[in-house]
């Protein structure tokens, strides 16, 4: 979708330099979003270099129940960016560009404010940065849920009989211990 057109001139020594600059934004609605800034000397080479540029710099966002997994406060330059995870049923309640990224990530409900600037790049690129800084939590919570489960797999394979014979505390940790260091 298309977030700003505008008309940039450029003054040389013959006259004016007219162009139009594109920035736009896209995304699958399935946690992928992406945006791209260009210019060109018609409105649709400048649409066509940023759609091309959008698609070169794709970011995935984890989305946690329809939402964001945890609040977020991003600065870049002068734009500062405040996204918080809402419960189901809130929808979309953020202004501006940061609207359309999140609709286009797929992010269904969310709260938000936009702190800083009124540029929509620079909150744009704010947003972008914010959705990629839970990139290392989606990461953290996958490596927690690995160790779950091979617990669960060493208590499985430690049997009934096992468990049943031995009175000690002790001796039945160590013997999870070992199974999980077997592994």
């Amino acid at each position: 979708r298309i977030i700003d057109l505008a008309r940039v001139t450029r003054v040389t020594s013959g006259g004016k330099r007219l162009r139009f600059r594109a920035t736009l934004a896209i995304g699958d609605k399935k946690g992928k979003v992406g945006m791209g800034v260009a210019k060109g000397s018609d409105v649709t080479i400048a649409v066509n270099k940023a759609f091309n540029q959008a698609k070169k710099k794709l970011i995935k966002v984890p989305i946690v129940n329809e939402t964001i997994p945890h609040q977020v406060l991003i600065k870049y330059k002068a734009a500062k960016i405040l996204l918080k995870p809402a419960p189901k049923g809130t929808g979309i309640k953020v202004g501006g560009a940061v609207r359309i990224v999140c609709e286009l990530a797929g992010i269904a409900n969310i709260r938000g404010k936009i702190l800083g600037s009124n540029n929509k790049i620079s909150n744009l690129r704010a947003t972008l940065m914010a959705l990629q800084s839970f990139k290392e939590i989606a990461k953290s919570e996958k490596k927690n849920e690995k160790e779950v489960e091979e617990m669960k797999r060493a208590i499985n394979l430690a049997t009934k009989d096992e468990l049943n014979k031995s009175q000690n505390k002790k001796s039945l940790k160590d013997k999870l211990k070992n199974l999980i260091k077997n592994k």
